[in-house]
């Protein structure tokens, strides 16, 4: 009996004139966690959806078990044994949290004709408890945050059994104790001679969870490298084509600043967070540390004015206007990229362009019009300088990989010379290719006077790049540390835990 769960052999994708996949083979053992790693665009998602039935390869075969694999659509695959847990949204708007957890096999819950609602109701609260998922069978799925909708996709695919699991950016969208959940998940799989097929760009990840990994580069396949072999450094040139060393954050350790305050948050409370006092100085990266339940997204939220105090003030600049709304920041030059940059920071179903100018035509006027020859020059420009992979300005938005959505999201601010710029995760689901391109960024616009409050899961991105950090737990500042090439990661998690 082979010891393979799945070979790929041949298999080729295009989208136009666009390949994305070109001859790419390997093979996933059973019982392993298999990670599957390259720059945003090399193909790994294309795979991965052609594999969990969402898409159709123009050429090549797929083996499941030794038989051939070509399944129709995601609930073909899925009754064949394959399911994905995809990098953004995979739940469904306007139904409950258990209706969307049987997503697909509502079938055994009918009877004579009629949903059986309450049973339905009672299978999901077990899973889920089973899970350590604190959600409710029974409430619509969008009273729910993304992570939680993450962890219910998960739930899902403990539902549906797999014999191939696959997880496309998951973690990057989850918690602490999210990611604890995942990863006895994925162990229990492999334990039951099943696999994994794990997508990450979070290289210590990959390097501690999968027994094996595949690198793909322009969606050419490279090498599948095992565990014995794994190196660091190595395994990034295979990705980008050359040398990246493992220290891409900021090589300066000068904390130095304006003594002008930029933006600040003085005695600010809600329901989430108590008496926040925070300072960010012009020409200062400010970093907020904490688990993903402390409160930390939401200091982002008000910081920019999507939500409001319910005591407190949130003041801009030197003369302390009170921010009132996201509004009256963006007619102040401060900039926001959620974590949530499919729902937060684009418009999914529009053009790059139109997403790229959507802050920009009072530069763009000539008189009271928007002078046509203005606008491509300025989005040509931003292209060029955020260097986003794509056809053309007029690429939808949602057909560009994870690390280009947030260029995109990126150039919004950078063209209209934001002087405050709030980072919610700002390297969520980029490679080390675009997360070096984003760091640099970031460096050049401190240098220029700029001021960025960065909210971040990753304590090294936050050491490597921060002049001080603020560290929340239960939605209290714990400590502050000023940046120090002596500062580590487990000095910052004894006071967020």
């Amino acid at each position: 009996m082979s010891a393979n769960l799945l070979k790929i052999s041949h298999v080729d994708k295009s989208f136009g004139v666009v390949k994305a996949l070109k001859d790419v083979g390997f093979e996933i053992k059973k019982g392993e966690v298999h990670g599957l790693v390259g720059e945003n665009g090399s193909g790994k998602s294309t795979l991965s959806y052609i594999l969990a039935g969402m898409q159709k390869a123009d050429a090549g075969e797929i083996e499941l078990l030794g038989k051939p694999y070509n399944p129709a659509n995601a609930i073909e695959a899925s009754s064949l044994g394959v399911f994905m847990v995809v990098q953004e949204i995979g739940t469904i708007s306007g139904i409950t949290v258990a209706e969307n957890l049987f997503l697909g096999n509502e079938g055994r819950f009918r009877k004579a004709g009629l949903m059986d609602l309450r049973t339905m109701n009672q299978e999901a609260e077990k899973i889920l408890d089973s899970l350590e998922i604190p959600m409710k069978p029974k409430l619509p799925v969008d009273l729910y945050s993304f992570e939680e909708r993450k962890l219910l996709e998960i739930a899902r695919a403990v539902y549906n059994n797999p014999q191939l699991f696959i997880i496309d950016e998951t973690t990057t969208a989850l918690s602490l104790t999210g990611r604890q959940i995942l990863y006895r998940l994925m162990k229990r799989i492999v334990q039951e001679h099943k696999s994994v097929l794990f997508i990450s760009h979070d290289m210590d990840e990959v390097m501690e969870k999968c027994d094996a990994l595949t690198v793909l580069r322009d969606g050419i396949y490279i090498e599948t490298i095992p565990k014995n072999r794994y190196e660091a450094n190595a395994i990034k040139a295979k990705m980008v084509g050359r040398e990246i060393e493992g220290d891409y954050y900021r090589s300066d350790y000068d904390p130095s600043h304006s003594g002008e305050i930029a933006l600040e948050m003085e005695h600010v409370c809600t329901e989430q967070v108590y008496d926040i006092n925070i300072g960010l100085h012009k020409g200062e990266i400010l970093g907020i540390s904490g688990l993903s339940e402390s409160g930390i997204h939401d200091i982002g939220r008000l910081a920019y004015g999507i939500e409001a105090p319910i005591y407190g003030k949130v003041l801009l600049g030197k003369n302390k206007a009170i921010v009132k709304n996201a509004l009256f920041s963006i007619r102040n030059k401060v900039g926001y990229v959620s974590k949530d940059r499919d729902k937060e920071s684009l418009i999914l179903k529009d053009t790059i362009k139109n997403n790229v100018v959507i802050n920009a035509y009072d530069h763009l006027k000539t008189g009271p019009f928007i002078s046509p020859s203005k606008e491509k020059n300025y989005v040509t420009n931003q292209i060029n300088q955020m260097r986003i992979k794509c056809f053309g300005m007029d690429q939808i938005v949602s057909t560009l990989s994870g690390g280009n959505k947030q260029k995109v999201a990126f150039a919004r601010w950078i063209g209209v010379d934001t002087d405050v710029l709030i980072l919610d995760c700002p390297t969520r689901g980029v490679d080390i290719g675009v997360k070096t391109s984003m760091y640099q960024l970031m460096t050049a616009l401190k240098k220029e006077g700029k001021s960025l409050l960065i909210i971040s899961e990753e304590m090294s991105e936050l050491i490597g790049m921060c002049d001080r950090i603020v560290v929340i737990k239960n939605g209290k500042i714990t400590k502050e540390f000023d940046r120090s090439r002596n500062l580590k990661e487990n000095q910052i998690i004894e006071y967020m835990i």
